[in-house]
C-alpha cells in the first residue's frame, strides 16, 4: 500500500477496467504441502547464498553518485546512482538489473551522522526517490532525524527507473470511462473476468521474464544489496504501508542486519492474509472509514450543504453514482472514476476537505469541477506511464508472492457476501486483483514472518481506524516481532502516521531513530488534529 508523503492521487486501471488506486492490497490462501515446504526451503537457501554474493559484490563496487538526470526532477544537492542486483538470486551470476537510488547527506555535523536511512513508501509499485526531498523542502517533522541520517530513496525492482515492467499500453490504461465495478448481471461479471484474464496475459506478453522474480523477498534482498553498496554494516529503514511488509520480510530474512526499523500502517503479515484475505479485510475497513468521512461532512453541512446526517450524504453519493452511470460526466467520469477520486477520503484525512469541496460544487451545479478532479489527463504521457507501471508492479508482486484462489466461485461468493454491507470498495478491489486468479507465472508460498537472531526492537506505528491497512495487521506484526513496541494513534484513521504532525508520535519516532530507545511498554497517542472544513 502506498505511503503518506508526498501525497498524490495515483489512479490506475484495475484489471477489469475499474479505475482504482494502485495501492489497494489484496490477499492469499493456500497452505503449502510438506513437499512444497521442502522445495521452498531449498529455493530460499540458494537465494540466501545468492544474496550474500550480490551484497559482497555491491560492497566492493559502491555507488557512483552523480547529479541526478534532469528528467528525474530531483534538484541538487540530491544525488543519484544505480545498484546492480541479480534478477534471480538463485542465479547470482546470471542476468543483472539496475536499481535507481538517490540520497541527500545528513544536515548535522560529521559527529552527529549515524548512517543512511532507507525508505519505501508502499505499493507495491511506489517509488521512494522523493524521500530525500523531505530534507530540501525542510519538512519540520523530519528535521531532527535528518541531522543524523542521509536520506536514501530507491525505485524497487520493476518500478520507474529500475528495470520497469508494463502490462498494457499506458494511453489505453487511462482511457475512460471504465466499466462500472459493481456488476448488475452475470454478463457484467463475465466481461470483468475477461478483462482480468487479458490483463494477466498482457503482463506476460510485455514483461514475462521479470514476473517470476517480482516478489517481496527478492525486493528485501535488493534492499540488503543497497545497504551493502552504501557501505552500511546494518540497515536503518522506514517503511510505510506495503513498505511495512517489505520491512517485515527483510527483518525475517536478515535479522542480524537490522539496526533501526520503523514500520508505519502495517500490512498483516500472516501467511493466511497475504494476499487474498487481506483484500477482503480491507473492504470492510474502507467502508468504516468512508462512514467516518460522511459523518464529518454532515457535521460541516454549513460549509458543504451535502446533508446533516451520514444517510443524507450517502444518498447524494448514490445519486451522483447513478447519474454518472447513466451518462458519464464530461463523457469520461463514470462510477469507476468516481470511486478512484472519492477513495482518497477514506485513505487520508488531508483529502477530507478537498473531496468534500469538489462534491459540494457538483451538487451546487458545477459539474466541471468534478470532471477536472476525477478524469484522467490523457496529455500527461509521463504521469500515465508511471500510473500504468505502478499498477503493473502492484499486480506482479502480489500475484507472485502468494497462491491465489483459481476458482471464480470463490471470488464470486466472497465478494458478493461482502458487498452487501460494504459496497464502497468491494467489487472495485476484487476486479483489480482478479488477474492473480489466472496469473501466468510462478506463485510462491508467503514467508513465515518472525523474529530471528539479532533482530533489535522494531517500532510499529498505526492509526486505529486505518482503511488501507487495518489495525489488526499492526497487532499481528507486534506479536511476531519480539521486543517490538506499538504506538497506536487512537480514534484516528489516516493511512501513514509518521508524516503527520502529532508530537506524541513524532517525538517517539525521532527518539527511537536517534537513540535506539523504545518505550518500556506500548503507547497510545491522542489523534492528530481533525481536518478543518
Amino acid at each position: 500500500m502506498r505511503g503518506t508523503r508526498p501525497k498524490r492521487r495515483v489512479t490506475a486501471l484495475g484489471s477489469a477496467g475499474a479505475l482504482v488506486t494502485a495501492t489497494l492490497i489484496a490477499g492469499a490462501v493456500a497452505a503449502p504441502s510438506a513437499n512444497a515446504s521442502a522445495g521452498t526451503r531449498h529455493d530460499q537457501d540458494r537465494e540466501a547464498r545468492g544474496a550474500a554474493v550480490a551484497a559482497a559484490r555491491a560492497a566492493k563496487a559502491g555507488i557512483d553518485w552523480q547529479d541526478c538526470p534532469a528528467d528525474w526532477n530531483l534538484a541538487k544537492p540530491i544525488q543519484c546512482g544505480y545498484v546492480t542486483v541479480p534478477l534471480d538470486y538463485a542465479k547470482p551470476h546470471g542476468r543483472q538489473i539496475k536499481l535507481a537510488v538517490d540520497r541527500i547527506g545528513n544536515t548535522g555535523t560529521k559527529a552527529e551522522r549515524q548512517g543512511a536511512l532507507l525508505y519505501n513508501p508502499g505499493g507495491p509499485g511506489g517509488s521512494g526517490l522523493r524521500f530525500p526531498a523531505r530534507v530540501t523542502s525542510k519538512n519540520p517533522v523530519w528535521a531532527n532525524t535528518a541531522k543524523a541520517y542521509d536520506f536514501v530513496g530507491f525505485d524497487p525492482r520493476g518500478v520507474g527507473r529500475s528495470a520497469p515492467i508494463s502490462c498494457v499500453d499506458p494511453q489505453e490504461f487511462v482511457k475512460a470511462p471504465k466499466m462500472d465495478p459493481v456488476p448488475d448481471s452475470e454478463a457484467d461479471k463475465l466481461a470483468q473476468r475477461k478483462l482480468a484474464r487479458e490483463y494477466a496475459e498482457g503482463c506476460h506478453d510485455r514483461s514475462g521474464a521479470m514476473l517470476p522474480h517480482m516478489t517481496t523477498p527478492n525486493t528485501a534482498r535488493d534492499l540488503d544489496v543497497i545497504r551493502a553498496a552504501l557501505g552500511e554494516k546494518k540497515l536503518n529503514f522506514l517503511g510505510v504501508s506495503y513498505g511495512t511488509y517489505l520491512g517485515a520480510v527483510y527483518g525475517t530474512l536478515f535479522p542480524g542486519h537490522v539496526r533501526r526499523m520503523v514500520v508505519d500502517s502495517v500490512v498483516n503479515p500472516s501467511r493466511d492474509k497475504i494476499w487474498y484475505q487481506a483484500n477482503l479485510d480491507q473492504d470492510v475497513a474502507f467502508e468504516g472509514r468512508w462512514k467516518d468521512w460522511q459523518d464529518w461532512v454532515a457535521a460541516n453541512d454549513a460549509t458543504y450543504h451535502l446533508g446533516t446526517t451520514r444517510a443524507a450524504v450517502q444518498e447524494k453519493w448514490l445519486q451522483l453514482r447513478a447519474t454518472a452511470k447513466k451518462n458519464p460526466l464530461g463523457g469520461v467520469v463514470g462510477p469507476a472514476e468516481l470511486i478512484s477520486f472519492f477513495q482518497s477520503a477514506p485513505y487520508y484525512d488531508s483529502s477530507w476537505a478537498p473531496v468534500a469541496s469538489v462534491f459540494s460544487k457538483y451538487v451546487a451545479g458545477d459539474t466541471q469541477a468534478l470532471v477536472d478532479a476525477a478524469a484522467p489527463d490523457l496529455s500527461d504521457t509521463a504521469g500515465n506511464a508511471s500510473a500504468e507501471n505502478g499498477n503493473a508492479v502492484y499486480t506482479a508482486v502480489e500475484c507472485a508472492d502468494a497462491k491465489w484462489p483459481t476458482s471464480w466461485r470463490t471470488w464470486d461468493r466472497d465478494n458478493t457476501r461482502l458487498h452487501k454491507d460494504h459496497p464502497f470498495m468491494t467489487w472495485a478491489n476484487a476486479w483489480m486483483n482478479l488477474p492473480c486468479a489466472t496469473w501466468p507465472a510462478k506463485q510462491r508460498t508467503p514467508l513465515d514472518v518472525k523474529s530471528g537472531k539479532g533482530l533489535p526492537g522494531v517500532l510499529i506505528v498505526q492509526s486505529e481506524h486505518d482503511a488501507a491497512t487495518p489495525y489488526e495487521g499492526a497487532l499481528e506484526l507486534h506479536k511476531r516481532f519480539k521486543g517490538s513496541r506499538l504506538i497506536t494513534e487512537k480514534d484516528a484513521g489516516s493511512h501513514g502516521v509518521t508524516g503527520l504532525v502529532n508530537p506524541c508520535v513524532n517525538e517517539r519516532v525521532d527518539n527511537y531513530l536517534l537513540t535506539g530507545e523504545l518505550d518500556r511498554r506500548d503507547v497510545t497517542c491522542a489523534p492528530h488534529a481533525k481536518p478543518k472544513p
